[in-house]
C-alpha cells in the first residue's frame, strides 16, 4: 500500500544505536550447576513514587529516540518529491505504514495513544516544522518565542507562559530554522546569524544562531490571523468605546491622515486593519509592509512586499522603493504597514500632496512622542531640513494619532485619541479627544477604568459636517465614553 511513495531503491537496515542499546550476547549452552553458595540477599526497593519519575523520564528520552532515528529512516525510505502534491490522509498511511514495519526493531511496547502520538510527530517532522505544528495550529497563540530548545515560550491574552513542548537538542531546532528560512530562498549560519523570513500562512519569523546567540538560538514568531478583528468585536472586548468607534468611522471616512503609535505587541496593526474597514469599495487603496499582514476587505487593493538583499548584497527593494512607485499608481490611499526609516519623508509628502486618507503605524508610547519620532526619522533619511520646515511639514500632513497600548494585565486598549490642530510658533499643536482613564487594579492584576471623552470639540467638525456625518457633541463630554 502506497507503495508508489517510496524510493525506488531498496533502503539498506538501520543499525539502532542509543541509550538502552546493548548488543545481543551469544548464545551459551548452559548446564545445570549446583548451587554452592547461598543467592545474595534482594536489596530493597525504592518507594513507587520515587522510582515512577525515573522510570517516566527514561521512557520518553527512549520514545524521543526511536523518533529520531524513526525520522533518519523515513527520510531514507520516502520519496519526498512525490510527496509534496500527495493528499495528506496518504502521506499520514504511508508514515504509519513504515512505522509500524520498523517498530519491531526497537525494544519497546507502544500503547495505542503513544503510537498515534508517534505517527503524528513523524508527520509533522517530514511535512512540517516538527514541534512547532501544534503551536502553530492552537489559535489561542499570538507569539512563539523560542530561547534554545528546551525552552519555548507562548502568548496568551498578552501573556507568556513556559510551553511543555520542547526540541530535542540544539541540532533539531537548526533543522527547523534552516528548513523555514531555505523555504523563501534565505540562508542563516555564522557569517550570517540573523535571519527575517515569513512562514507559508504569513506569520512573520525571526531567528537569531550562535555565535550571537549565546544559550542556543533565538526565535521568535509573530502568528499570523486568518479572521481579523472587526470594530463591533474590539468595542467588545473593551478596546475602545461605542463613541470612540463613531468618531474613528468619521475621521477615516472623511479621508483625515492617521498614525496609529504604540510599543510592540500593542496592537498596532490589529487597530490599522479595523480603521481600514471603514474605506470605500470606490476607493483605489495600495499598502507596502515589510511583511504582508494587513487583510483589507475592498476590492480595489494593491498589496506590496519589501524585499532584503540576496546572499550577493543585490535585488532589495525597500519600503521607500514601495512608497515612490505607489505614487505613480494612481492611489487614492496608501497605508504603510509600519514607518521605521527614510521612507517617513515620501510618506509625509504623500499625505501632503493629494493622498489623503493615508495611514501609517509608528513606534512610540505617546501622541507627542509619536511627533518626536516622525522629526527623528526624518533626519535619519539625511534630509537637511530646517526643525521648523520639518514640524510644518509633519502639523499639516498628519491629522490623527491613534494611540495604543498593552496593560500590565496583558490587555490591549486605545489610551487615546489626539488630534493635531497646527503649528504655535515652532510647536505643533495638538488636543486629546478622547482617552481610558484607570481608576484602580484588581487583586487578580486586571487593570480597572473606563473610556471618557476629554471635553473638547473636534477641530474637524466642519469637515464631519460636510461629509455628512453630524456627530452629537454630547460624545465628547467629559465620561461620556464608556
Amino acid at each position: 500500500m502506497f507503495s508508489r511513495y517510496r524510493r525506488d531503491t531498496q533502503s539498506q537496515p538501520v543499525t539502532i544505536t542509543g541509550i538502552d542499546q546493548v548488543p545481543p550476547a551469544p548464545p551459551v549452552n548452559r548446564a545445570p550447576v549446583a548451587q554452592s553458595r547461598p543467592s545474595p540477599k534482594p536489596k530493597p526497593a525504592r518507594p513507587a513514587d520515587m522510582a515512577q519519575p525515573d522510570a517516566s523520564e527514561k521512557r520518553k528520552q527512549r520514545i524521543n529516540h526511536i523518533k529520531s532515528e524513526m525520522h533518519k529512516r523515513l527520510l531514507e525510505d520516502l520519496n519526498l518529491a512525490a510527496l509534496e502534491k500527495a493528499p495528506e490522509a496518504e502521506v499520514r498511511g504511508e508514515i504509519a505504514a513504515i512505522t509500524a514495519e520498523s517498530l519491531s526493531d526497537f525494544d519497546i511496547v507502544l500503547n495505542q495513544e503513544e503510537r498515534q502520538q508517534l505517527n503524528k510527530d513523524l508527520y509533522h517532522e517530514v511535512m512540517g516544522l516538527g514541534p512547532l505544528e501544534p503551536l502553530l495550529a492552537d489559535e489561542s497563540i499570538n507569539d512563539i518565542l523560542i530561547n534554545g530548545p528546551k525552552k519555548i515560550f507562548i502568548e496568551r491574552k498578552g501573556k507568556l507562559e513556559l510551553s511543555d513542548i520542547t526540541f530535542r537538542d540544539d541540532r533539531h531546532l537548526m533543522r527547523i530554522i534552516d528548513k523555514i528560512v531555505s523555504a523563501v530562498g534565505r540562508r542563516v549560519d555564522e557569517s550570517n546569524p540573523y535571519v527575517d523570513a515569513r512562514l507559508r500562512d504569513g506569520s512573520r519569523f525571526n531567528a537569531m544562531v550562535s555565535p550571537v546567540a549565546v544559550d542556543g538560538a533565538l526565535v521568535s514568531i509573530r502568528k499570523f490571523k486568518k479572521d481579523k478583528l472587526s470594530i463591533p468585536e474590539l468595542v467588545e472586548f473593551g478596546a475602545f468605546s461605542p463613541e470612540m468607534a463613531l468618531y474613528l468611522e468619521a475621521a477615516v471616512a472623511t479621508r483625515l491622515n492617521v498614525i496609529v503609535s504604540g510599543g510592540t505587541g500593542s496592537g498596532k496593526t490589529t487597530t490599522l486593519n479595523a480603521l481600514s474597514s471603514f474605506i470605500g469599495n470606490t476607493e483605489r487603496v495600495l499598502t507596502i509592509e515589510d511583511t504582508a499582514e494587513l487583510q483589507l476587505q475592498q476590492e480595489h487593493v494593491g498589496r506590496m512586499e519589501s524585499r532584503p538583499a540576496n546572499m550577493e548584497g543585490k535585488g532589495a527593494v525597500t519600503q521607500r522603493d514601495c512608497l515612490r512607485n505607489a505614487l505613480r499608481m494612481r492611489p487614492d490611499r496608501i497605508i504603510v504597514g509600519e514607518t521605521r526609516g527614510e521612507e517617513v519623508i515620501d510618506m509625509l509628502q504623500a499625505m501632503n500632496t493629494g493622498h489623503d486618507g493615508s495611514m501609517t503605524t509608528i513606534h512610540a508610547n505617546s501622541a507627542r512622542d509619536g511627533i518626536s519620532r516622525l522629526e527623528n526619522m526624518v533626519a535619519m533619511a539625511g534630509i537637511e531640513m530646517p526643525l521648523r520646515a520639518v514640524r510644518s511639514q509633519i502639523g499639516s500632513a498628519v491629522n490623527l494619532i491613534v494611540q495604543v497600548s498593552r496593560l500590565q494585565d496583558g490587555s490591549r486598549r486605545m489610551m487615546s485619541i489626539t488630534e493635531i490642530t497646527g503649528m504655535e510658533g515652532e510647536i505643533i499643536t495638538m488636543q486629546e479627544v478622547f482617552r481610558f482613564e484607570r481608576t484602580g487594579i484588581e487583586p487578580d492584576g486586571t487593570i480597572l477604568g473606563h473610556f471618557t471623552g476629554c471635553g473638547l470639540r473636534s477641530h474637524y467638525s466642519e469637515r464631519f459636517h460636510r461629509w455628512g456625518f453630524d456627530l452629537p457633541a454630547s460624545i465628547y463630554d467629559h465620561a461620556s465614553a464608556r
